[in-house]
């Protein structure tokens, strides 16, 4: 059962598809993009914003937490209970995130939005908090390929999948990818997204 469904999060993987708004990607030039825009970030002395709900939530703080760690990038989630609750019961949980993000985000900023569906209202209202704020948004989805989180995005990781622990599975691959890339050199730096023979 753990080889077959191995075999399933590999092709998952490599089912992904990576976009920005005129174009499909290769994943090496996806990598690289995303590289761009937390390079850019850093050098401009913005935020990276990381949000989710549920196993995403976890993937959003993990990630965060690697950014600030491994890469020196600061970074930050919304997952304070006494926020989390507070905004989720005055203003709605639709607003979670957008309402912090449109006191604090700004130009230099990144907002990493991620939603296995790509239909989830609060992550939907940040990435439009987001676009509103000329803040660069990059975003992970699953499921529908036409899924609103996806067409928001500067950069977009989809995975053709439909099954929520897969798509968490391999939304994790690509963020620890993201940071596990992020020092190495030379024209065979993204070996790990190519298929085997």
């Amino acid at each position: 059962m753990f080889d077959s469904r191995f075999d399933e999060l590999a092709a998952c993987v490599h089912s992904c598809k990576y976009t920005s708004p005129k174009d499909s990607l290769i994943a090496t030039e996806a990598l690289k993009r995303a590289h761009e825009f937390i390079r850019k970030t850093k050098e401009h002395g913005g935020i990276v914003y990381v949000i989710g709900n549920g196993g995403s939530a976890g993937l959003a703080s993990h990630f965060s937490n690697d950014l600030m760690k491994t890469l020196q990038v600061p970074s930050q989630t919304f997952y304070d209970s006494n926020l989390l609750t507070c905004l989720a019961n005055d203003i709605g949980y639709q607003n979670v995130f957008s309402y912090p993000l449109k006191q604090l985000l700004k130009p230099q900023d990144l907002l990493v939005a991620i939603s296995s569906s790509g239909q989830s209202p609060n992550i939907l209202n940040a990435a439009e908090a987001a676009r509103s704020r000329e803040a660069v948004l990059m975003t992970l989805s699953g499921f529908d390929g036409l899924n609103p989180l996806r067409a928001l995005g500067d950069l977009n990781f989809w995975i053709d999948q439909k099954d929520y622990g897969l798509v968490e599975a391999a939304h994790f691959f690509l963020l620890h990818t993201i940071i596990d890339c992020w020092n190495k050199k030379g024209s065979d730096e993204y070996e790990v997204f190519k298929k085997p023979a």
